[in-house]
């Protein structure tokens, strides 16, 4: 059986980790290549996954999404290892809530907006390869600016306006992806994973856990499957979650 190469950046923690349970645990067509900074972090994220209920197979590779030589590097690896890719999740992402306002924006900037950008740049010739490629891109439903215009729009962390404007470039970054490559046959999602335990908001168990009020990722894990799965094609280029569609 040929496997599908699905690569998921900053996959050795929270919703990137879940979701290769998840798939992984769905099928032996699966390979899932776990992607992130540290090879020590990514060991261990792999071990646990392969301690699980596996029946496809994991691989790390060693890719930070700022710095563009090193995703450069991680890209001609995986078209060495592996010809092509057939779904790349850009799920790697940074939670910055710190006072200083450029601070807060370069940094945020840098990882969810332009890592993103570089990394779909990067593998998009290794998608293309595929004879079913899929591109999605982590958002959030923080960066809807239809919802956030709203009256009585909740604020969900202080200085959240720089992680807010990330995701709303993230999404813009999404929707043109789709409208430049879909002749070409590349399907391209934006998708909201839900309020879910992460390290996004801090490693601490208060705030990882969002106070004991964040969701599991797994269930987040299956809505990503479910799109990989074809399940959700007739929401291609849109802004997905899993009970529906978000506005921009």
């Amino acid at each position: 059986m040929t496997s599908r190469i699905i690569l998921i950046t900053g996959a050795n923690s929270g919703v990137g980790l879940a979701a290769t349970k998840v798939i992984v645990g769905a099928s032996e067509k699966y390979h899932v290549i776990m992607a992130g900074r540290s090879r020590e972090k990514l060991q261990s994220a792999m071990s646990e996954v392969q301690q699980g209920n596996t029946r496809g197979t994991v691989s790390i590779l060693l890719l930070d999404v700022t710095d563009e030589k090193s995703i450069d590097e991680a890209a001609k690896q995986v078209q060495e290892q592996h010809g092509r890719v057939d779904v790349l999740v850009n799920n790697a992402a940074l939670g910055n809530v710190e006072p200083n306002v450029k601070s807060r924006f370069t940094s945020s900037l840098i990882t969810n907006v332009v890592g993103p950008a570089m990394v779909a740049e990067a593998f998009r010739p290794l998608l293309l390869t595929s004879e079913s490629p899929y591109s999605i891109f982590v958002s959030s439903g923080m960066g809807s600016l239809t919802m956030a215009a709203e009256p009585g729009a909740i604020t969900y962390m202080p200085n959240e306006n720089a992680y807010r404007a990330c995701k709303a470039a993230l999404n813009m970054i999404a929707i043109k992806e789709w409208q430049d490559f879909k002749s070409k046959g590349l399907k391209v999602f934006a998708f909201c994973p839900g309020f879910v335990v992460s390290n996004l908001r801090g490693t601490s168990e208060e705030a990882r856990t969002g106070g004991g009020q964040a969701g599991d990722p797994a269930v987040s894990g299956q809505s990503l499957l479910d799109i990989i799965e074809g399940k959700r094609d007739a929401e291609d280029g849109k802004f997905v979650h899993k009970d529906g569609v978000y506005p921009w």
